[in-house]
């Protein structure tokens, strides 16, 4: 089955699928070890960490299609790649998903904010028209030269224009052939709860631990009937205080030795990156013989 035809499955499926944010392929395969079924390429955590930017749409469509590229060849799962707003109007949201289908991605998701965008949860955003996103998404789904890539339509209205306005766009937004609904910067619990049934289609809500605490368990989304919950920047937020904390040990006692149940094994690392096949391929190239054919 191919990457794309795994993710039309699952947004078929009535269960709700847990989705880890990735910023490259080591996070993507340790995604994938765990038991991740779906990754999503975050802008957010890719302009932070690739290029020590804050989201405020710095990131470049070439950048970010880089980005999406290496994480895709690096990983048997399909993925999710984080389009922003497709980096301008409806001749660069084509030219932007056929260079994604082309990197080898199974979803994009484009939003309706102005360009340039902001981080779905800080002040200032601003929201398009919704005839000018309506275009946007016809672009998408012309563009795309396999049916199977899924397009999932991002608003950001509910903290600009509040709920009836997001629930308006995002069925104006299904009708020009979105296939996956993603309402940002929802926290109450009752407009969460709300959404999946106004809207009447797939729907994937973005967790943030910081403004939801953690009540947003699987069950309880499952319940409100989303088909994906996405955690965009866990791996980030565990992996930076990780890193700080290891440096904070290293440079105020001049040893890691505190250090070594919080590590990867030499062998875990040497894994996730692949050695063993490269090495088989090495051995391949100086006459081996491949016994598996």
């Amino acid at each position: 089955m191919s990457k794309r035809d795994a993710l039309r499955q699952l947004v078929a499926d009535p269960e709700t699928t847990l989705v880890p944010g990735v910023t490259d392929p080591l996070t993507a395969r340790l995604a994938a070890a765990c038991g991740a079924q779906v990754l999503f390429s975050t802008g957010s955590g890719i302009s932070n960490k690739w290029l020590g930017l804050p989201d405020l749409g710095l990131a470049t469509m070439t950048e970010m299609v880089e980005s999406n590229r290496r994480i895709a060849e690096g990983t048997r799962l399909p993925l999710i790649a984080d389009a922003d707003t497709g980096y301008g109007g409806p001749l660069n949201v084509v030219r932007t998903v056929r260079e994604l289908e082309s990197a080898g991605v199974a979803g994009i998701v484009l939003e309706d904010q102005t360009t340039p965008k902001r981080c779905g949860r800080f002040a200032g955003k601003q929201v398009v028209p919704p005839g000018e996103m309506v275009r946007k998404i016809r672009a998408a789904v012309s563009a795309r030269g396999d049916d199977t890539l899924v397009l999932v339509a991002r608003t950001d209205a509910l903290a600009v224009e509040g709920l009836e306005s997001a629930v308006d766009r995002a069925r104006a937004y299904l009708a020009a052939g979105a296939d996956v609904i993603f309402v940002e910067a929802g926290s109450a619990a009752d407009q969460l709860a709300a959404i999946p049934a106004a809207v009447g289609a797939p729907c994937m809500i973005n967790v943030v631990e910081r403004e939801q605490g953690f009540a947003l368990t699987r069950e309880r989304l499952q319940d409100y009937g989303y088909g994906f919950a996405l955690h965009a920047n866990l791996a980030l937020h565990v992996a930076a205080r990780s890193v700080r904390d290891a440096f904070t040990v290293l440079l105020q006692t001049g040893s890691t030795a505190t250090l070594r149940q919080k590590m990867l094994r030499w062998e875990e690392r040497q894994e996730l990156a692949g050695l063993g096949e490269w090495e088989r391929l090495e051995w391949l190239a100086e006459g081996g013989r491949d016994e598996g054919n």
